[in-house]
């Protein structure tokens, strides 16, 4: 199925849903959805860092921190990170994803959703699918650190690593 097919639910600003649109419209129009954002890591708690493909339908070929993507419609967050995490990973038999916290992620310019940020370990051997992964490597904080200011990011997934280390450090 082409991704711009794909129905997904469309949710107001308490995360209700309104309507149900295939995604292209969503996108197109701006109307505000729900996403999953996984930090996966490795058995040496490096962080699994990417390059989006150049056919991706939004933040093609950037950086970004974590593996995930949009919930379907009728689908719960929970089954959209592990679905997400296990594609983009190319694995299969992943423990399930842990949650941490959700925020609305609204930079103004139409891009606007609710974000289940979660974190799981990936011991698993990775084969990243083709179509949405151009680059990766496991990277360690340091590593991560440096690169902040010299890769261009995606901005939905920068907003959610920033929440995530206010999130642990509150913790």
């Amino acid at each position: 199925m082409n991704p711009a097919d794909e129905i997904l639910d469309i949710v107001d600003e308490h995360d209700r849903v309104l309507d149900r649109v295939p995604r292209g419209e969503a996108y197109a129009r701006g109307l505000r959805h729900r996403c999953v954002f996984v930090q996966a890591r490795d058995a040496a708690g490096r962080l699994f860092v990417h390059r989006r493909t150049a056919t991706k339908l939004v933040f093609p070929s950037l950086y970004d921190l974590f593996v995930g993507g949009v919930v379907g419609a009728g689908e719960s967050y929970d089954e959209a990170a592990l679905r997400e995490a296990e594609e983009e990973l190319g694995v299969t038999g992943l423990p399930r994803p842990r949650p941490l916290f959700r925020f609305l992620y609204d930079d103004g310019a139409g891009h606007s959703w609710w974000s289940a940020v979660y974190e799981v370990r990936c011991e698993l051997p990775v084969r990243p699918q083709a179509e949405e992964v151009a680059w990766y490597g496991f990277l360690t904080e340091d590593e991560v650190a440096r690169r902040l200011d010299e890769w261009e990011w995606v901005p939905d997934g920068l907003a959610a690593y920033q929440r995530l280390g206010e999130f642990r450090s509150a913790g």
